[in-house]
C-alpha cells in the first residue's frame, strides 16, 4: 500500500475562533496540506466526519457545546474512526488537563502560539501512525515477539497497541495493571514489556522492580510509558530500576521504533 504524504492529508480542523483557524489553516497550507475542512464546533467535528471522513483532526480545547476531550473519546471509542490521528492546538498548560488527553491518546499536542517546526514534527508522528512501516529485526522474526502491554487507560492501551501493530509486532497482551501484568508474566513468557508509570494496585515501578530482580525475568527490556516529566524526581528512582527506556505520552512511532530497534537487537 502506497504511504501517504502531508500533501495526501485530509485533515479536519476544529476551532472556534475565527483568527485562530485562519493562521493555522495558512500554516498547514505551508506545510503542503491541500485538503482542510474547517469547523468550528463539536456537532460541526462529528457531522463532518461521519460525511466524509478524515486522515487526522486538528482541533482547539474548549468549544461552546463542549471540551475536545469529548471529540477525542467520539473518535477513539468509534470502530470506524478510531485509528485518526487526533491533534490538539491549545493553550491550557494545567498538567491535569493536558494528562486526560495523553491517557486518551492523543497523537501530539501543540501549544499556542506554536513555530512551524512543532507543527511539522506532529504532522510527521501522526503520519507515523497512518503509514504501516514493519520493523526489521536481526534476532526476531517481529511478529513472533511477545509483548506485555500494561496501562491503566484502556484508551491509552488501544493508542500503543496500533502503534505497535502497525509496526508489525502481534503478540500483544494486555494488562490492566501491574498486578494484572505480574500474573500474566508468572504464567506466561515475554520478550519486552511496555508499561504505563502511574497505575492502582500496582504501579509501573513496582512492576519493573518485579521484573528486573527476579532472576527468570531479568532479561526483559521494559519501556516504561508516562507523561510525567524525563526529569522529575520520579523518574530519576524509576531509571535506578532498571528501565531500559522512558518513553513520552504522546507514544510516537518514530521515537518507540529506534528504542524497539535497539532494545530487541542486544
Amino acid at each position: 500500500m502506497e504511504k501517504l504524504q502531508i500533501s495526501d492529508l485530509h485533515i479536519v480542523l476544529v476551532e472556534p475562533s475565527d483568527t485562530q483557524r485562519k493562521i493555522i489553516t495558512t500554516l498547514l497550507l505551508k506545510e503542503k496540506v491541500k485538503e482542510i475542512d474547517p469547523v468550528s464546533t463539536l456537532a460541526e467535528a462529528r457531522a463532518a466526519i461521519k460525511s466524509h471522513g478524515a486522515d487526522l483532526i486538528v482541533s482547539a480545547m474548549y468549544f461552546e457545546d463542549g471540551t475536545a476531550l469529548e471529540l477525542l473519546k467520539f473518535i477513539k471509542e468509534s470502530k470506524d474512526y478510531c485509528t485518526i490521528p487526533f491533534m490538539l492546538v491549545s493553550s491550557e498548560n494545567r498538567i491535569s488537563k493536558l494528562e486526560e488527553f495523553k491517557q486518551a491518546g492523543v497523537a501530539a499536542i501543540l501549544p499556542k502560539p506554536f513555530e512551524p517546526l512543532h507543527l511539522s514534527r506532529a504532522l510527521n508522528a501522526s503520519l507515523d501512525l497512518i503509514n504501516h512501516d514493519e520493523l526489521e529485526l536481526d534476532l526476531f522474526d517481529v511478529q513472533d515477539v511477545r509483548v506485555l502491554l500494561v496501562d491503566d487507560s484502556r484508551l491509552a492501551r488501544n493508542h500503543i497497541r496500533r502503534v505497535l501493530e502497525g509496526m508489525g509486532l502481534q503478540k500483544i497482551r494486555e494488562a490492566e495493571n501491574g498486578a494484572m501484568a505480574l500474573t500474566f508474566i508468572k504464567e506466561e513468557e515475554f520478550d519486552l514489556v511496555v508499561t504505563d508509570y502511574n497505575m492502582p494496585e500496582m504501579d509501573g515501578r513496582e512492576l519493573s522492580e518485579f521484573i528486573r530482580f527476579n532472576p527468570e525475568t531479568t532479561h526483559i527490556p521494559i519501556i516504561m510509558v508516562t507523561s510525567e516529566s524525563a526529569d522529575s524526581a520520579h523518574m530519576a528512582n524509576i531509571q535506578q530500576t532498571g528501565v531500559n527506556a522512558l518513553c513520552d505520552k504522546p507514544f510516537e512511532p518514530n521515537e518507540v521504533r529506534a528504542m524497539l530497534a535497539a532494545l530487541l537487537s542486544e
